[in-house]
């Protein structure tokens, strides 16, 4: 499993998870789409920008590998903000190619976007 160094681990000043710390030994998590309901609490929303800016300033448009991004995370984007690079495409798969949907990232998160210049 390649970690991503440099990464943040979790949002700052919270406890919202960004990469864990090592390979779960009864199998990979597979990444699922997550749907994201209007009623979700505003630090679910904060964590998900700060997410998406770290994947953002960390990869920018490249194709990057899951490696120890958290999976839950992850899917709160995937399938919209993350889509798979791969096809076919492993969900379960700590080495599956994601990339960021720029388009989509930039209509959904666009204060993950606004330090650009």
């Amino acid at each position: 499993m390649l970690k991503h160094r440099g990464f943040p681990g979790r949002m700052p000043g919270s406890d919202f998870q960004f990469t864990i710390r090592r390979a779960n030994p009864k199998g990979v998590t597979p990444l699922v789409r997550r749907e994201r309901r209007s009623d979700r609490k505003s630090v679910d929303r904060r964590a998900d920008t700060a997410f998406m800016q770290a994947l953002w300033e960390c990869f920018g448009s490249e194709p990057f590998e899951r490696g120890n991004l958290d999976a839950g995370r992850l899917s709160w984007l995937f399938g919209r903000e993350v889509i798979a690079a791969d096809d076919p495409f492993d969900p379960a798969d700590y080495e599956a190619l994601l990339v960021i949907n720029e388009n989509m990232a930039r209509a959904s998160f666009p204060d993950a976007f606004e330090d650009e210049t």
